[in-house]
């Protein structure tokens, strides 16, 4: 690695006009390529990525302005802990991309803007590679099962017949009564057979509990937190 990569371009504590403006366009640029491998084939906002863009730059400005004063160095933490308590929780990705937008933001106002550029690339690219290989992640898509069935049918073994004919794997996750109580809900988490037709699946159990409702749907995804 060339020697200038892990050289800060502030000397001596003395920041310029130039170093300054330096910094920012290279905190810009980190921001728009964490941004930009972000969007990659991932669900996102416009005001997560916007923000993604903006956040060396404001991080690289304040480790500027602080520039060893430990007084507003405390200050600065304060505020930033302040933020975390008046927005909700993301998820686990978006916290990694925040945490290194910040990091990013932290190496340029310190004046490593060749290591802050570097360390945006790299590790934005594992990101995406590890995204892309769904390492880590199900092989198998889950979806959400929901048969509405009456009260004086026994749901007890009345569909695992169809489930085996139709499903890679099934369970039962809850159960709950409806309209009253004269009917029960049933849901399940369940792996289709990709060479099985979802239709006659679905038509399958209507024939069972009564032509009533039934509703397959992706899962929600709740366990992409930290």
């Amino acid at each position: 690695m060339p020697e200038y990569v892990i050289q800060s371009i502030i000397n001596g504590g003395n920041i310029t006009v130039e170093n300054m403006l330096l910094a920012t366009v290279c905190s810009l640029l980190c921001g728009f390529i964490i941004a930009g491998i972000y969007m990659i084939k991932r669900k996102h906002t416009q005001s997560f990525i916007v923000s993604l863009v903006i956040l060396p730059s404001i991080v690289q400005i304040v480790i500027m302005l602080v520039n060893g004063n430990i007084g507003a160095g405390v200050a600065v933490a304060g505020a930033f802990s302040l933020v975390r308590y008046r927005s909700i929780a993301g998820k686990g990705q978006e916290i990694a991309g925040i945490f290194l937008a910040m990091a990013v933001g932290l190496a340029n106002g310190m004046g490593y803007i060749w290591l802050a550029l570097v360390f945006a690339l790299v590790i934005s690219i594992v990101q995406l590679v590890i995204y892309l290989t769904n390492f880590g992640g199900e092989q198998k898509e889950s979806r959400n099962l929901r048969i509405l069935i009456p009260e004086n049918l026994d749901y007890e073994g009345k569909f695992e017949d169809i489930f085996h004919q139709y499903l890679q794997s099934f369970e039962l996750m809850h159960v709950k009564t409806c309209n009253m109580g004269t009917m029960y809900k049933l849901e399940y988490d369940v792996v289709l057979d990709a060479s099985k037709s979802t239709k006659e699946f679905m038509d399958k159990i209507r024939e069972r509990n009564g032509n009533l409702e039934v509703a397959l749907s992706r899962m929600r995804d709740v366990g992409d937190e930290l």
